[in-house]
């Protein structure tokens, strides 16, 4: 069975629309692409590395239709390794509509999204999750995920829709990896879901293993 990783770019107030440029949500979002006067190479090399292995992208219709107005155009190679990956993987699109699949590669899902991605994983090694907030919802609910990427930047913005919303439901995960902090302030943290509920106690209880006799 293939892996689900969800890559998530988010403010400090967990605000994840939008962080690419100011067209990419014309819903009257007035903060899009502030991402961009945040990113460093400590940060690009992060996420490039993020991308290591994969063969397969899952989307929203959102994020699709922008990645295939732009990245088809992108000359790939060496110096375009993203470009490159994203025209040559199958891309998979999560839509109740009719989008234009012309990018090469691209598939609509069925009606029934968990049990397609299950049919995607079963299919694939290494299946990436960009963007796509709705859809990050509701594989959030079905726990149809494997590794949270989360990049946390050094703002706060106070409108915009969360990355983690109306699809979260109690989950424990468990950090892959020491954070690292890029120049700018961005930190990146890899978590892996984990089995059971999140724990809970009391810190009103006395600690019963120090002291006692």
């Amino acid at each position: 069975m293939g892996l689900i990783h969800i890559e998530l770019f988010t403010t400090l107030d967990l605000v994840g629309q939008a962080p690419g440029g100011p067209d990419e949500d014309p819903g009257g979002f007035p903060y899009g692409g502030w991402q961009a006067p945040l990113l460093d190479e400590v940060a690009g090399a992060q996420i490039g590395a993020a991308y290591e292995d994969t063969d397969a992208l899952l989307l929203g219709r959102r994020t699709y239709e922008l990645f295939a107005a732009y990245w088809p155009h992108q000359e790939g190679g060496q110096d375009n390794e993203i470009a490159t990956l994203f025209n040559s993987v199958p891309k998979y699109v999560a839509s109740r509509g009719t989008p234009d699949l012309s990018w090469a590669g691209s598939t609509q899902l069925g009606p029934h999204l968990a049990d397609s991605v299950r049919e995607i994983r079963d299919r694939h090694e290494h299946v990436k999750v960009v963007g796509s907030l709705n859809l990050v919802q509701s594989l959030l609910r079905e726990k149809l995920f494997d590794r949270l990427d989360v990049w946390l930047h050094p703002i706060m913005l106070g409108v915009g829709k969360k990355v983690f919303d109306d699809g979260v439901v109690p989950t424990s995960v468990t950090l892959l990896a020491p954070p690292a902090a890029g120049p700018k302030g961005t930190v990146h943290l890899r978590y892996g879901l984990a089995d059971g509920i999140p724990a809970t106690g009391d810190m009103s209880a006395p600690d019963r293993g120090a002291g006692s006799e």
